[in-house]
């Protein structure tokens, strides 16, 4: 049985700035992209490729609360993600910072 991949392209699909935290805090926050694009495609697929090819900034804050809010407030384990997602930059060090993220959340 192959295994079904949602493909999430955030540059096209969502903001190529996606810089801050939480909704109350502007537009394209790591909050909207983890209620509305993650925690969907989680929800259909069992594998979730998050490409940030294209994106102009991006923000800590963002990338903190978009996958390691996946931890913190929805139930998934640190290891579940390493199975389950992929994201894709040419800037090696945001992936490297959005697995520290996740690595170091506890669920709340």
């Amino acid at each position: 049985m192959k295994m079904s991949e949602t493909m999430i392209k955030v540059a096209t699909s969502f903001s190529k700035l996606p810089c801050v935290r939480r909704k109350k805090d502007g537009p394209y926050s790591g909050e909207e992209f983890r209620v509305d694009r993650l925690l969907p495609a989680f929800a259909e697929s069992e594998r979730v490729v998050v490409d940030l090819e294209g994106c102009l900034a991006l923000g800590s804050s963002f990338l903190d609360e978009a996958f390691a809010g996946l931890i913190r407030y929805h139930g998934f384990t640190y290891m579940q993600l390493k199975n389950r997602l992929e994201i894709r930059f040419s800037v090696k060090s945001y992936i490297d910072e959005a697995w520290k993220f996740m690595k170091e959340a506890r669920s709340v």
